[in-house]
């Protein structure tokens, strides 16, 4: 792997949280995939676009773009996570896909190689955003093209999370691009133009019904980090309590929660 400036991130998708991710691979893909046509068809990849997947963790998207193009490259910071993306290319007979463990702040990615560069929920955690997005500007040809989801709140899950007091602030972690106005400022000042961010929404899967999604949250980083200290009296009543909250959304089709997003478009 080459530099790593987002130490951090690093650590984490490279132990539990990245571990968690590409052991429950198909489950995290339910949760997200239901955003995953309006991503892709922002991106109008056309059958000759060569695509840059930032964040690609497990590889969904990046497989599905090179499907629809002329070929797709993932990067990611974790190495669990890509690995599992590898096998799947192969077990779907994905060809023209290439998967590379690195850091999209700062990765030697070739000037001009890409004419498509998105992401899926991968673009909330740079710690220099623009320097970051300046690196993807410079791997994109003139006129290339930049689609990414980022979460514009935590939707449904803000109820669900709230025993563990767990609220992210806007402007901060998994919510630093939920300021429209920052992103277009950001976005500019990475040498992109024709900001535009409209809002998208998605069903997401967390478990086949109560037990199965509470279990899998239970499980998730972010409630992990949150109850680190917690004893066993307090985390089981969080358990509970995240169980209740869940029991809104169960039907025919599993545990079903509204997921929200900004869909940012920009050019070179």
């Amino acid at each position: 792997m080459h530099e790593v400036v987002n130490t951090h991130q690093a650590e984490a998708w490279n132990g539990y949280e990245g571990r968690h991710w590409a052991e429950h691979q198909a489950r995290y893909d339910e949760v997200n995939s239901g955003f995953n046509e309006v991503l892709l068809d922002a991106a109008d990849i056309g059958p000759h676009d060569r695509v840059l997947d930032i964040g690609c963790g497990n590889g969904q998207v990046t497989r599905l773009a090179a499907a629809r193009g002329s070929g797709a490259v993932g990067i990611d910071l974790s190495a669990p996570m890509l690995a599992r993306a590898r096998l799947s290319a192969v077990a779907e007979g994905v060809g023209d896909v290439v998967f590379e463990q690195g850091d999209a702040q700062v990765h030697p990615f070739p000037a001009g190689a890409f004419d498509v560069a998105l992401s899926r929920f991968g673009v909330m955690f740079f710690t220099d955003p623009v320097a970051a997005f300046g690196n993807v500007a410079r791997a994109l040809r003139p006129g290339g093209r930049l689609a990414f989801l980022a979460m514009r709140d935590l939707g449904d899950l803000g109820d669900v999370v709230a025993p563990l007091g767990w609220d992210p602030a806007p402007g901060r972690g998994p919510l630093s691009m939920a300021d429209p106005d920052e992103v277009d400022r950001v976005l500019r000042a990475a040498g992109f133009r024709d900001v535009r961010a409209a809002p998208a929404e998605a069903p997401q899967v967390w478990g086949r019904d109560v037990a199965d999604a509470t279990a899998f949250l239970m499980g998730w980083g972010p409630v992990r980090h949150a109850l680190r200290d917690a004893d066993a009296a307090t985390a089981e009543r969080v358990e509970r309590a995240v169980a209740e909250s869940l029991r809104s959304h169960a039907g025919p089709g599993g545990v079903r929660l509204r997921g929200t997003a900004w869909l940012v478009t920009a050019r070179v």
